[in-house]
């Protein structure tokens, strides 16, 4: 067996069509349909059911293409710690993160990674909280830095701070903080929430915490980035409920009045998978 096997299964794989297969690869139809019935007489299973009109995957054909996935994804990662040792580095760590978590966790770590393990480089990327899972399942992403109750059993989370919530006003907003004696206060305004996309643990988080104070809030606008959110309050068209963490870093003329009388809180954590085999991550996760 051959590499170009396991690439041309996974491209007919991925087309369910072998003519649209063949163009991707650049090779011709029937050329293609050989290499796939080589692979398949050097498996002795067959992969795929087909006939005129269709193209499907087998039983045997589905696994193979998810095993297919992690040994190229896998001969990837490979190739490139090759190159990072062939050109004196020691390695790579893949980063994904939350946006709140770049205001102080995420330059602690990296500033830590610098002082004790100078030669480890990072790729960091600004994703939601299922992207980040997703992507470490499938060996893509390193760490992960997400707001999460739980994750698959098969991952490792670590709490890494503990944050109150904050509302965020307009500047001029007529209730000072000293008049600011519970959220029930402003149930009758207009807010500007993080979508559930990017996290729906800390998105009923924020719903839990208006319906404590007996009311639900009246939701104008969504969005999965702080600054979009600060700027549409700063620009009066309602007000939010974010971590207290969020007012650093941010130069805007909005104002934050940390929320009293909750005991609801929004927790950050890193996220691995113990079963990665980048020795990178060995030699960071002490420092977290």
């Amino acid at each position: 067996m051959e590499l170009r096997h396991l690439s041309y299964f996974k491209a007919v794989a991925e087309e369910l069509n072998f003519r649209k297969a063949a163009e991707k690869l650049f090779i011709s139809q029937p050329g293609l349909s050989r290499q796939i019935k080589q692979l398949e007489d050097m498996l002795e299973v067959k992969l795929l059911e087909r006939d005129q009109k269709h193209v499907k995957l087998t039983a045997a054909g589905a696994y193979l293409k998810g095993e297919v996935d992690f040994i190229l994804n896998h001969l990837e990662i490979t190739k490139s710690q090759l190159k990072l040792i062939d050109s004196g580095k020691v390695g790579e760590l893949r980063i994904g993160f939350l946006g709140s978590a770049s205001n102080r966790v995420l330059p602690d770590l990296l500033a830590k990674i610098n002082q004790h393990h100078p030669l480890i480089t990072s790729s960091l990327e600004e994703l939601s909280n299922s992207v980040q899972v997703e992507m470490i399942q499938k060996d893509k992403l390193d760490l992960g830095f997400v707001r999460l109750a739980s994750v698959a059993e098969n991952l490792e989370m670590k709490p890494v701070m503990k944050d109150s919530f904050s509302l965020v006003v307009p500047i001029d907003h007529p209730i000072p903080e000293s008049q600011f004696k519970s959220i029930s206060q402003f149930s009758e305004e207009s807010f500007i929430l993080f979508s559930s996309d990017y996290s729906n643990f800390y998105y009923e988080q924020i719903i839990g915490i208006c319906k404590d104070a007996g009311f639900s809030p009246k939701i104008r606008h969504k969005s999965v980035h702080a600054l979009t959110i600060f700027k549409l309050v700063e620009n009066g068209l309602g007000i939010a409920i974010v971590p207290t963490s969020l007012k650093e870093g941010y130069d805007l003329t909005v104002r934050f009045m940390e929320i009293p009388n909750t005991n609801r809180y929004s927790e950050l954590s890193v996220i691995w998978k113990p079963g990665n085999r980048n020795q990178a991550l060995n030699q960071v996760l002490p420092l977290i």
